[in-house]
């Protein structure tokens, strides 16, 4: 079982080579393709054809510039090809199966529990995303960057032999500034046999066209988190392995408690606490040796599949960045706050320069880095207010600072709660597990960041993160009109919850005298 990247992978072994997968590669890394021929220096190469490099080189060439872009993978990166979309299409399709079923139990439909139906075809579900993936590769297809963007695209190995020059096929491409963003990988922790089992990571996973009858996951983050839940959904008996005492370590709590209670109910076997010691083959089967935390027990899993969802790693390898000048390490590629590199001439970008690794952060550096490369921006990465989401059910999003980080920057904070039980909505459609929680400099509305629970998170962060971002109050949501019943309204309600502690005893007695005037 292959373990590598498609960029790393002969682009052929993205499985299963249909017809979908086919037309995916024939947008996004076409075989006759034909690299141009270098004619000057270009104002910009991009190394990378990702979400940063893509955006990158489409503002860029959009303005006027003379850009190149180099990918010797899929153009489309991570998010098109094994990331985003394709765990998007997974997740809606698993969600679909889970509605199916619990229609009965909670709204009276037809009974289709899993005990009562034939289960469902995983090969279809996994092929409609295949055809979705397929249809949105266009977008960030080789054909459409050069034909309707401008943009010399070239397909290859890109190499910098200098601070000014890159080599690709044989061709120097010399540049006034370059940027890197070749993005990551999934790492592989370092557990005894793994290298030797055959295991899957989100860059595999989604070549499956069958279901597996059991699935062990290693890692309780966002990836972990999603799939187990989905593939749970699905009918896999799913075990997932988590080192720390609770899944999603970086959200509160609270959060992740309420994760950890969903993923139990939807039959996933959270063991959280536990270290995996290593992993072999016994037969057809994997199996995973674990430990608790504190050394008390020791137990043996059988699986069919293993997921490793245990971090990233920045590709930094083979880039040639000695030559540019240009410092790395393992974490990735030093940069400043405006992105740039040791070397005067390039900038790097996204997930190989980031701790963070979003999509949409991503696209936000890209968008810094044509202002501060090609036109003298002073645009900083410490001034973004980054929202993110995790796509389980329920979703948990946040944007800006949690509360213990807010206080070691130094803010007294205040924190409101609003319980989705509350809301009128989200009991009416059954999906009244979550909150909203806002942190505010104490006595002001400021908001400084704010966490949301809820079947819809990462939609509803919207207007928190537009507020965040733009300093806009938090009481100023009260004075929003917000249509009813919505799980929106969980905004005004929190507006509406720090006037009233904003009432003073003093105001309290300035309107106690002023009824009392009109009685």
């Amino acid at each position: 079982m292959a373990t590598n990247s498609p960029q790393d992978a002969p682009l052929e072994a993205l499985e299963p080579f249909d017809e979908h997968n086919r037309r995916l590669l024939g947008e996004v890394h076409p075989q006759t393709w034909e690299n141009p021929t270098p004619d000057g220096r270009y104002h910009l190469v991009v190394v990378g054809a990702g979400t940063a490099g893509l955006v990158t080189a489409a503002i860029a060439s959009s303005l006027g510039a003379r850009v190149a872009l180099v990918e010797k993978g899929l153009m489309g990166g991570d998010c098109l090809n094994v990331g985003c979309v394709p765990s998007k299409g997974v997740i809606g399709a698993a969600r679909a199966w889970h509605a199916a079923r619990r229609a009965h139990e909670d709204f009276g439909g037809p009974r289709v529990a899993a005990g009562d139906a034939a289960p469902g075809d995983f090969g279809f579900a996994m092929e409609r995303m295949r055809r979705l993936r397929a249809d949105i590769s266009a977008i960030d297809g080789a054909r459409r960057f050069r034909d309707e963007l401008g943009v010399d695209v070239y397909l290859g190995h890109g190499r910098f032999i200098a601070g000014d020059a890159l080599e690709v096929d044989g061709r120097r491409l010399e540049f006034r500034t370059a940027v890197v963003a070749t993005g990551a990988r999934a790492a592989a922790p370092p557990i005894d046999g793994l290298a030797d089992v055959g295991y899957r990571t989100n860059e595999t996973i989604f070549s499956l066209t069958e279901l597996p009858r059991r699935l062990g996951v290693i890692g309780g983050g966002p990836i972990g988190c999603e799939l187990g839940q989905s593939f749970a959904r699905f009918g896999s008996e799913v075990t997932l392995f988590q080192q720390g005492a609770h899944v999603l370590s970086r959200e509160d709590q609270d959060a992740s408690e309420l994760v950890e209670r969903a993923l139990r109910r939807d039959g996933v076997d959270l063991r959280c606490g536990t270290r995996v010691v290593s992993v072999a083959r016994r037969g057809a089967a994997i199996v995973v040796t674990v430990e608790r935390e504190d050394g008390s027990a020791r137990d043996e899993i059988e699986v069919d599949e293993l997921l490793v969802a245990a971090g990233r790693a920045p590709n930094v390898e083979d880039l040639g960045l000695e030559a540019a000048g240009v410092e790395y390490d393992r974490r990735g590629i030093d940069v400043d706050d405006r992105l740039r590199t040791s070397s005067s001439s390039v900038y790097a970008i996204g997930d190989v320069a980031s701790a963070i690794k979003l999509t949409h952060l991503s696209d936000a550096h890209a968008r810094m880095v044509v202002r501060n490369a090609l036109f003298f921006g002073r645009q900083r990465v410490s001034d973004l207010v980054v929202p993110w989401c995790t796509y389980t059910s329920p979703e948990v999003a946040h944007v800006g600072y949690y509360a213990d980080d807010a206080r070691e920057a130094g803010y007294e904070v205040e924190t409101l709660t609003i319980e989705l039980a509350d809301n009128d909505r989200a009991r009416l459609e059954g999906e009244d597990e979550g909150f909203l929680r806002v942190h505010l400099k104490k006595g002001t509305d400021t908001i400084l960041g704010g966490s949301l629970v809820a079947a819809r998170a990462g939609d509803m962060v919207v207007p928190l993160a537009l507020a965040a971002t733009h300093g806009i109050g938090l009481s100023k949501f009260s004075d929003t009109i917000i249509p009813y019943p919505t799980q929106g309204e969980v905004y005004r309600r929190a507006g509406d919850m720090y006037n009233r502690r904003k009432l003073t005893p003093m105001a309290e007695k300035i309107f106690a005298w002023w009824f009392k005037l009109l009685s």
